[in-house]
């Protein structure tokens, strides 16, 4: 009830604390001090007129207009709302009441009698009070801002069921948004440690997009300068690729998969012997050794093989090069030679091992990505010449496509943020509804039209403040938790909400508030204040 007093003391001049000793004054002097306390729904009839009077003088008016001041009220209440306006008649104030009812009029010094619009009668019945000469009537100004807020923090907590209902709706959406994102960034973070771990992220491999050029030439000195070429490329190098070949140890020769030539993108740290072969060297993979050699891979170390694969020989028909090497280490897949051991292997043979792609190495991490790009946009009479392969391009592959599949998520989590602007837009319309009669007043004491639009908006930004705090508590409690429960399995955090994605779900949730505000806001700006008066 202070409050409610105090909303048209907010938009005079005076300080705070004045306004407050102000509105106690008006409250003792309407017989309402020990109520001040209470809220509106607690109070009678009587009182909430008291409290109606107490507002009116809040700003230290000349003249007061009571309408119907009595209407619906007992003979007890008539007695003592019409004393009250006795004594602020009394005080040198002119007190207008506007009644059907022929006791109140009595009540004071002149009846002026009105039928349709025309003055009828004009009767004094007693002596006028007289008429202060120290009336002072406070200056006004607009509603602030301050106080706007202050007032849509009131009603919010008033209302305090309703928008925790909607809080946790919408802060659900911005929640599903910021897990599926930190998800996306995660799964991406996890992958790109991986490749690491795999592949040196300083280099990759390019090939010929042509493929039957591939076959025919292979890589060329002239591929080898483009590569060169470009920007923040520092080495280039030959390599060659088998998807297939043959491997054999004592009488067993079996097919297997993936023979490579050693190169930058090779992280040696994967390989057991922490070594790249070397002259008639070879590393295995941990498979092959355990299922033809030993279960016990170190024991394949110092083994002898002999491999076999197909190349051209310089009649163009397909050559068989086989080579003796000896084990010097494992790896988890891929088989590793040396380059020169393979071409002297073919020189012998009558064939010519042509490179199929070509390993570049970068000055800086972050540039690879941009030397990637210039290699596949190099062209030759408008066709693209290069692709990046290798396991690191296969990988990066499989990393933008986890983060995408993790977006698309969070799109269709915000799907849920539609039904938050719903939910708003009702629950604002339906409180304009219900507080027509207040915007009534509000405009009768000088408030102005963009200010209660201002008040609407702000109880909506409130509840998107409300629900991206939540949301944001939520989604950290989450990733805690599920990051604890993963890491011993994968060691990665996998849930990583950024300071980027909290900003971007902070945003979205005051856009939406906002963007849900407008139109019962407009609304409510619109309502004409005689209208909004009289409606109950």
């Amino acid at each position: 009830m202070l409050d409610n007093v105090l909303t048209s003391l907010k938009m005079t001049k005076l300080s705070h604390k004045e306004q407050l000793a102000q509105a106690e004054k008006l409250l003792k002097q309407v017989g309402l001090y020990e109520h001040r306390k209470k809220k509106p729904a607690q109070l009678s009839g009587g009182q909430k007129q008291r409290v109606a009077i107490a507002r009116a003088l809040a700003s230290n008016p000349e003249i007061i207009i009571a309408d119907e001041p009595t209407g619906a009220l007992d003979s007890q209440n008539t007695k003592e709302v019409l004393k009250i306006l006795q004594d602020i008649a009394r005080s040198g104030k002119t007190v207008i009441v506007v009644t059907h009812s022929q006791e109140v009029a009595e009540a004071g010094t002149r009846i002026v009698s009105l039928t349709d619009g025309q003055i009828t009668a004009d009767e004094r019945i007693r002596d006028p009070f007289s008429t202060g000469n120290d009336l002072e009537e406070l200056s006004s100004r607009p509603l602030t801002r301050g106080a706007s807020w202050k007032m849509a923090w009131a009603h919010f907590k008033n209302a305090w069921k309703q928008n925790l209902i909607i809080t946790i709706g919408m802060a659900i959406g911005l929640f599903s948004v910021m897990f599926f994102l930190g998800l996306g960034n995660g799964a991406r973070g996890y992958m790109n440690s991986f490749i690491d771990e795999i592949a040196n992220p300083k280099a990759f491999q390019v090939t010929l997009k042509n493929t039957d050029a591939l076959t025919s030439t292979g890589m060329t000195g002239k591929d080898k300068d483009r590569i060169g070429n470009i920007k923040h490329v520092t080495k280039t190098e030959y390599g060659y690729y088998a998807p297939t070949f043959t491997i054999s140890y004592k009488d067993k020769t079996v097919q297997n998969s993936i023979l490579q030539t050693t190169n930058d993108t090779i992280v040696k740290k994967n390989i057991s012997n922490k070594a790249m072969p070397k002259g008639d060297q070879i590393v295995v993979s941990k498979d092959y050794a355990k299922k033809n050699i030993s279960k016990d891979v170190k024991k394949a170390v110092g083994k002898k093989v002999t491999i076999g694969l197909t190349a051209l020989g310089d009649d163009g028909k397909p050559v068989t090069i086989t080579k003796e090497y000896t084990i010097s280490g494992t790896t988890e897949q891929m088989n590793l030679v040396s380059m020169d051991s393979l071409q002297k292997a073919a020189t012998k043979q009558g064939a010519k091992l042509k490179p199929n792609f070509i390993t570049a190495s970068v000055d800086n991490l972050n540039n690879t990505k941009q030397a990637q790009n210039d290699a596949r946009a190099l062209k030759k009479n408008g066709k693209v010449l290069y692709s990046i392969t290798g396991v690191g391009a296969m990988l990066n592959s499989i990393v933008q496509i986890t983060y995408i599949v993790g977006v698309v998520l969070a799109l269709v989590a915000g799907i849920s943020l539609l039904v938050s602007i719903l939910m708003i837009v009702a629950t604002t319309y339906m409180s304009v509804t219900e507080r027509t009669k207040e915007i009534g007043v509000l405009r009768a004491m000088g408030a102005r039209r963009k200010d209660i639009r201002r008040l609407f908006v702000n109880e909506s930004l409130l509840l998107g403040v409300s629900a991206n705090i939540l949301a944001i508590i939520t989604a950290l409690a989450v990733q805690l938790l599920v990051n604890k429960l993963v890491y011993s399995t994968i060691k990665f955090d996998i849930i990583q909400v950024s300071l980027t994605t909290t900003i971007t779900t902070v945003i979205i949730g005051l856009l939406i508030a906002l963007i849900a505000s407008l139109a019962p806001s407009g609304k409510a700006a619109r309502l004409n204040p005689i209208d909004a008066l009289a409606s109950e």
